[in-house]
């Protein structure tokens, strides 16, 4: 399934990597989407592990077995 690339830019920039790769254009285009997958599944697992220790952060507050009702919300609220 071939595809072709009409923007001259970003036919520069991978003709650019492949030539500092040594790899040929398929392989380059290859390498550069894996590599751009593998950076955003570890960014998501970074902010996962950050979210983690947020909320353990959280449930390690005391519970004051309060309920939080609308007139609660409304006097922080400023209603």
């Amino acid at each position: 399934m071939p595809f072709h690339v009409r923007d001259p830019e970003t036919d520069a920039l991978v003709r650019e990597l492949a030539e500092k790769t040594r790899l040929g254009i398929t392989e380059t285009v290859k390498l550069a989407a894996t590599e751009a997958l593998a950076a955003r599944e570890r960014a998501k697992a970074e902010k996962l592990a950050r979210m983690d220790v947020i909320l353990a952060e959280f449930d390690k507050a005391p519970r004051t077995g309060l309920k939080a009702d609308k007139a609660f919300m409304d006097m922080i609220n400023g209603d």
